[in-house]
Parts: C-alpha cells; sequence; structure tokens
C-alpha cells in the first residue's frame, strides 16, 4: 500500500478537476454504460494511469499488475469467452488530464468496462466521470476520506478498508493482550499528512479509552529532515510503546534517530515505511529492522486466494523476486480477480451487474476476502506485520498470521 495521494496543492487540484469533470460531462452526449455484447467481442476495459509525473512509479506498478491479470485470464480463455482488451492510457498525474481520460474512453473508445488509477488525488473526479455514465469503478488505490465522502454506489475501493483504518489492526492487537501484559504508556509522534497522522490520533483514541496513558504527542513537518530532537523529547517521557504516524522517508529517519540516541521503547509501530520489505532494511540496516511493527493490506507471504500464482506469474513475466513486488501491482490485479468472480457467479459482465453483485456478500481476492459498505469502502481490516528474524512476517489477526507476535527487546534497545 502506497501513499493515497500527495497533500501539496491538494485541494486547488480536486477542484478544478471536479470542475473539468463538470464541463466534460455536461457538453458530451449521453453514453450508455455497456452491457454484456457478443460473445466473440473482446472485452474492453479503459484505465487511466500516471506513467509520468509524480505518481509514475506506483502508476507503472498498478499496470503491470493489470497487464499480468489480462495476460493471466486470457491465457485461460478471457471471461465468459470474451478476450480482455486493456486501454491504458496516461494521466501523467494530472488530476485534470485524469478527466479528460475517463471522459475519452468511455465516449469516444467506448470501452465496456473501467479499473481505476493511482492515489485519491485522481480517484475522486474519476469516480465522478465513470458514475456520470453508469460504470462501476472497481479501483485499487484511492482510500482517502474524501474517495468515500462522495457517496458514490458504483465504487469499490479493492484494500481492505480505508487508509486512515490502518492502525486498528494494531489496536486491536494490543487490546487483545491481558491487561497486565499491555503497555502502560504511549508516545504518538506523526508526520504532518492526511494519512499519516490520523492513524496515530486513531489509535491513540483507542488506546486511551482502554488506560493507555499518552505521555507525549507531536505532529511534525513533512520537510523535516531531522527526527533526533523528536526521537529525544519522546525518549525522555520513558514511552512503554511508540505509534509513529508514519510515511517512507519520516519512518527511516525515526528509526536511524532511535539507533542514534541508542533508545527504544518496548514496543514500536510504524505505519508506513517499515511495511516495505524491499527497502526498509536498506534505509535503517539490516540489523536494526527486527521487532519493528507495521501493517498494511498485501505481502508476498500472504494466503489470501490466488497469491502463490500471483508469485509465480508475476516474477515469471517481469523477473525479479517475490520480495520486490510493490503492493499496488496485487491492488491492480485484485481488481481483475474480482471482475472474473462476478461473471463466474452471474453469467454477466457488465456495469450494472458488477455493481449489484459487489454490493452483495464477500468476494476473494489477493487482499483477502472483500465487502464494502455503500459508498465502497472496504469492511475487512488490514494485517499487523512484523520483522522476525530479517523478514516481514503477517502476526495478527490469527487467521492471516504465519508467526506469533515476538516482545524480544529491539535490536538496538540492549
Amino acid at each position: 500500500m502506497r501513499h493515497p495521494y500527495r497533500h501539496a496543492s491538494l485541494s486547488r487540484a480536486l477542484f478544478a478537476a471536479l470542475a473539468a469533470t463538470a464541463v466534460l460531462v455536461a457538453c458530451s452526449s449521453s453514453a450508455k454504460p455497456s452491457s454484456s455484447a457478443s460473445s466473440h467481442a473482446p472485452l474492453k476495459i479503459g484505465i487511466s494511469l500516471s506513467l509520468t509525473g509524480d505518481f509514475s512509479d506506483p502508476g507503472k506498478s498498478a499496470e503491470r499488475g493489470y497487464r499480468l491479470w489480462a495476460d493471466t485470464v486470457n491465457a485461460k480463455g478471457g471471461i465468459l469467452g470474451r478476450k480482455v482488451q486493456l486501454t491504458i492510457v496516461d494521466d501523467t498525474s494530472s488530476p485534470t488530464q485524469v478527466v479528460g481520460n475517463y471522459q475519452n474512453l468511455i465516449t469516444k473508445d467506448h470501452v465496456d468496462l473501467t479499473f481505476g488509477p493511482f492515489s485519491s488525488l485522481l480517484t475522486i473526479p474519476a469516480s465522478q466521470v465513470a458514475k456520470r455514465y453508469g460504470y462501476a469503478f472497481l479501483e485499487p488505490a484511492g482510500g482517502g476520506p474524501k474517495v468515500f465522502a462522495q457517496h458514490l454506489h458504483n465504487l469499490f475501493f479493492v484494500q481492505p478498508a480505508p487508509v486512515v483504518k490502518q492502525g486498528d489492526v494494531f489496536a486491536d492487537y494490543i487490546l487483545s493482550l491481558p491487561t497486565a501484559q499491555r503497555p502502560k504508556t504511549a508516545a504518538y509522534p506523526a508526520l504532518d499528512d492526511p494519512f499519516a497522522s490520523p492513524i496515530a490520533d486513531e489509535v491513540r483514541t483507542r488506546l486511551e479509552a482502554a488506560g493507555i496513558k499518552t505521555v507525549y504527542q507531536q505532529i511534525y513537518p513533512a520537510e523535516i529532515t531531522d527526527l533526533t530532537p523528536v526521537v529525544s523529547a519522546m525518549a525522555a517521557k520513558k514511552p512503554d510503546l511508540v505509534v509513529g504516524g508514519t510515511q517512507a522517508d519520516d519512518a527511516y529517519r525515526m528509526v536511524k534517530a532511535m539507533v542514534q540516541l541508542k533508545w527504544a521503547p518496548k514496543l514500536l509501530y510504524l505505519s508506513n515505511g517499515a511495511n516495505d520489505p524491499h527497502n526498509f532494511p536498506g534505509n535503517v540496516g539490516a540489523s536494526n529492522v527486527d521487532g519493528i511493527f507495521s501493517s498494511g493490506d498485501w505481502f508476498p507471504s500472504s494466503n489470501t486466494y490466488g497469491n502463490a500464482a500471483f508469485l509465480s506469474a508475476y516474477t515469471k513475466k517481469y523477473g525479479g523476486t517475490a520480495g520486490t513486488i510493490d503492493s499496488t501491482s496485487a491492488e491492480a490485479y485484485s481488481c481483475g480477480q474480482l471482475l472474473e468472480e462476478v461473471a463466474a457467479k452471474t453469467g454477466k459482465v457488465d456495469n450494472a451487474t458488477l455493481i449489484s453483485a459487489l454490493h452483495k456478500g464477500s468476494w476473494q481476492t489477493l487482499e483477502g476476502n472483500l465487502s464494502w459498505n455503500a459508498d465502497g469502502a472496504a469492511n475487512s481490516s488490514y494485517v499487523l506485520v512484523q520483522w522476525i528474524g530479517g523478514k516481514m512476517l503477517p502476526v495478527y489477526p490469527a487467521g492471516r498470521a504465519q508467526h506469533a507476535p515476538v516482545t524480544a527487546a529491539l535490536p538496538w534497545g540492549g
């Protein structure tokens, strides 16, 4: 799971994109959403992705996931006898461009279905276009609060839960411990970011209600390059637990500051950064990772539906190892899994059927078993992971755990 959107100039960008959406849909002729066509016609799916611009790295990861799924399903004969044909266009990471892209995909290219872009910033205006034309909108990487505040019945976020709920699984774990084994005090440092500080706040609210005393709380600016002062002030309060509302670079800096100061809490949870199996060890030192908790939606070691086949197909097509696969690829692939399952269950592959079917029951994906509320937010929860023996392993909840949580001291803490 990657950062859902960059926060700089967000309000202005969203306003411009939504204004563009209104102009485009008002000026175009009404287009009817495609329904099941001839079994011999290709099933055309339109997708806008950030192949250039700020989101190009995760955008390309999403593209790999989408294309791998299409290859896989076509090798099995397609969906209901129709070969999948992807039309993927570049939105340059622009919320204005993404509006035009989906408008063209639907009204000019006449795609049968649409899948979503990367980020909440682009998902919000894109989903408005899809809604205007009655298209289902399965989207892999737009889980911010404003996405669900649109109350769109056609939208489905293909991750276990809204991003701000990411820390809930850690709070669940702490509260599952016998009272005598729970930490008594906690600190909550957090990045000034709409998807970092709310995670720490959510955990704090739950743990305070359970009697765990807050001894330190600080939101630090996104521009910070040295977290030593923050860690030093936090260490002076001697918290048993540190819950960091982090992204990537600040998570690395927090660990490095703790190592430099030779101070470690009994328990350390970082919402993001520590859940990157490829980059985290290299940034903080491989000898410093063991014992750190984080959470996320998908991992190579997941025992979710189709994961073994996904890993094999991915490494065969793109090379590398399972540990180098970005979770965005798994999220995009899961959109395709849902389409396959609905088609197999209903015998149909049209937008109205997708929307109706996905709002009923639970569906299996690489992301786990998913179901959604009326606004498209999934009802499940993230997985708690911990670094153990140099590997990042799922440890909670029990049904998805591959190892019991370890409570030994952090490596630099003595």
